[in-house]
């Protein structure tokens, strides 16, 4: 492995000396922001230190064969052994360079997923519906916490906006590629001829800010409460237990009715609030980076109809990796691991030329 990367594990591992010691110090234990903000790090560093100190001891052990090749007892035993070994040397230094990519500080957030119908009407609406269940549904397969925060719903049981709440470790990891336009092709249930229609429905995936992180001043936010409306039985319209929560400096504005609690409400609304505020304030500090970006190598933006469903043919095609898969009804009950891996593979391939 070339000396540039080695430095970097050697940092990594002197790091992780620093941060073991740190996080059973007294004063920092008593410090539970700190301590958890340097427990993750510590937490983040761990696997590919154990990774780096397994390669040393390959590479000890290719060594050793290596020396051992001139003997004329053990010399043909040894050229194999040291054939073997080059072989897994190089499968594990590429392993390694993966732990090289700059790792996105948001991947083992919770996450806030907010769904909304696009173009096409009632069929829309009940796209969204579709793209909602199948979140919900691989949120089970991963055994994460899911709940509803908020929805709208449209008069033949379609969804004109939702958000959830996806709690869950590496949830934003995995679900961060699915924002953006999604299409669906097929025979609406509103189509009495038979034709194919092509709806629209978008998705945005932000990661749950940390209390500590965004400040909501009270004078900055209106809170005003009404009743529920929609399913839940009488007394969901009974209660004034909905919470509208108006940021006045930005104009963003978060409702929440699922909870029989007023309180329960608002907390949920504050978290989504805070949520939306940090990808906010992320994207106007990264604004001048993502124009000199664009600048350089072109927009390589992936917002815009990222993925299609096209239900007469029983076909998922994502666009971004050119991937089609042939199990419609699988992917729509939650089976998503095959294209967000292609995803994942894609992205850690770009960001390996990039550190090349």
């Amino acid at each position: 492995m070339e000396e540039k990367y080695c430095e970097k594990f050697e940092w990594m591992q002197n790091r992780l000396e620093e941060l073991s010691e740190a996080v059973a110090q007294p004063e920092i234990i008593s410090d539970v922001p700190r301590w958890q903000k340097l427990s993750r790090e510590r937490a983040q560093l761990e696997p590919a230190v154990s990774a780096w100190q397994d390669y040393l001891r390959l590479c000890a052990h290719l060594s050793e064969a290596r020396e051992l090749c001139d003997d004329p007892d053990m010399g043909d035993m040894a050229k194999a052994e040291v054939k073997e070994l080059t072989e897994r040397e190089k499968e594990e230094a590429e392993k390694l360079r993966l732990f090289l990519i700059p790792q996105d500080p948001n991947d083992q957030r919770n996450v806030i997923l907010e769904v909304r119908a696009g173009a096409g009407g009632e069929e829309a609406g009940l796209f969204a519906a579709l793209l909602l269940r199948m979140y919900m549904r691989y949120a089970e397969r991963r055994g994460w916490q899911a709940s509803v925060t908020s929805m709208s719903d449209t008069e033949l049981g379609g969804v004109k906006e939702a958000v959830v709440t996806i709690q869950g470790r590496g949830a934003f990891s995995r679900l961060k590629f699915e924002s953006g336009v999604h299409r669906i092709q097929r025979v609406p249930v509103t189509e009495a001829g038979g034709r194919i229609h092509t709806s629209t429905a978008t998705v945005a995936v932000l990661p749950e800010a940390e209390d500590v992180e965004v400040e909501i001043r009270q004078e900055d936010i209106r809170i005003d409460t009404y009743r529920a409306s929609g399913h839940g039985g009488q007394y969901i319209n009974r209660t004034d237990s909905a919470v509208r929560i108006t940021h006045m400096p930005s104009g963003l504005v978060v409702t929440c009715q699922d909870e029989k609690s007023q309180l329960k409400n608002k907390e949920k609304a504050m978290k989504v609030l805070a949520s939306r505020l940090y990808d906010l304030y992320r994207t106007q500090a990264d604004s001048a980076y993502a124009e000199n970006r664009r600048a350089q190598v072109g927009t390589g933006e992936r917002n815009e109809r990222i993925r299609t469903y096209n239900f007469p043919q029983g076909r998922v095609t994502d666009h971004r990796v050119g991937l089609t898969l042939y199990k419609i009804d699988a992917v729509v009950d939650g089976d998503l691991d095959e294209i967000i891996d292609a995803l994942t593979v894609e992205d850690q391939a770009e960001k390996l030329k990039a550190l090349e």
